[in-house]
């Protein structure tokens, strides 16, 4: 009997701009995971042998396909990859044919934030409805959108890219992910470790962090008004000190019927992004 997709061996990769993620994936399952930091601004070489180096840490005989989220906008035909913001010199890279050859695989390429939206609509723990975002608030803040129980992706798999909209006196990914943290000369996990300790600095840095989070909500419920918010990424593991500010924020937009109905959540699901680009490989069969 020919088995079906989902039983055949995967590997999925979640590449961001501070650290790449691989995961063996059997079904629903990650049997094997390793993470490294990756060299954002170092050179294509050197980034690709990041890559290369968690993807060799997984791999097996009995792999059939490997399943990458990056954070870029790109020809997921072609797998080239266009505006990588966090990660330049991957820019115009034919990723998905450099992987083929050199793993000879079938390889699958999408956006990050498409990957744990599809993670989340697959194998997720948190969404109850079919009408979604999927919101990562890392390095960078993506979007994958599930409207009607499909991925909305766009033109370059460019839908959602809502970080990039004007914001003050920047964009909106510098203040509502973890870029905003450095204007305070702090990791994320800095102040929620010091947040945790109850060091009123940081809990004030959390709250203003939680108003401008409000205010790209509000920009997702005027574009979308999905039913839920699922938050990804590693600055979501803060939720918790910026949530009532966020939520105070919501409090004003001006669609009640919309915003009131709105379910604002934190993934529950451990590594959901590397699942979900694992089942990119699923698509292919």
């Amino acid at each position: 009997m020919k088995k079906s997709s989902a039983s055949l061996l995967k590997i999925g990769v979640d590449l961001g701009g501070t650290n790449v993620r691989a995961g063996l994936v059997n079904s629903e399952r990650i049997l094997n995971l390793k993470l490294k930091a990756v060299r954002s601004r170092g050179t294509k070489e050197e980034i690709l042998a990041d890559l290369c180096e968690v993807i060799d840490a997984v791999m097996t005989t009995k792999v059939k396909g490997i399943g990458l989220g990056v954070p870029s906008l790109l020809d997921p035909k072609t797998g080239v990859l266009y505006h990588v913001t966090n990660l330049p010199a991957l820019q115009n890279v034919p990723l998905k044919k450099y992987l083929e050859i050199k793993y000879k695989v079938e390889v699958a390429i999408d956006n990050d934030a498409n990957c744990f939206a599809m993670g989340e609509l697959r194998f997720g723990k948190s969404a109850k409805s079919k009408n979604f975002v999927g919101l990562i608030l890392g390095t960078g803040l993506g979007a994958g959108i599930i409207s009607n129980g499909k991925l909305l992706s766009g033109q370059s798999c460019g839908a959602g890219e809502f970080g990039m909209f004007p914001y003050l006196d920047s964009t909106l990914e510098a203040y509502a992910s973890g870029q905003f943290f450095r204007r305070y000369n702090l990791s994320g996990q800095e102040l929620s470790d010091l947040a945790q300790k109850g060091d009123s600095k940081a809990l004030g840095i959390f709250d203003e962090y939680g108003r401008h989070l409000g205010e790209g909500i509000k920009l997702i419920l005027y574009s979308l008004a999905p039913e839920e918010i699922i938050l990804g990424g590693s600055v979501s593991r803060a939720f918790p000190y910026f949530k009532k500010s966020m939520l105070e924020n919501l409090d004003s937009f001006s669609i009640p019927e919309v915003g009131k109905k709105l379910k604002v959540k934190v993934s529950k699901t451990k590594e959901i992004a590397i699942l979900g680009a694992a089942g990119l490989i699923d698509n292919l069969r």
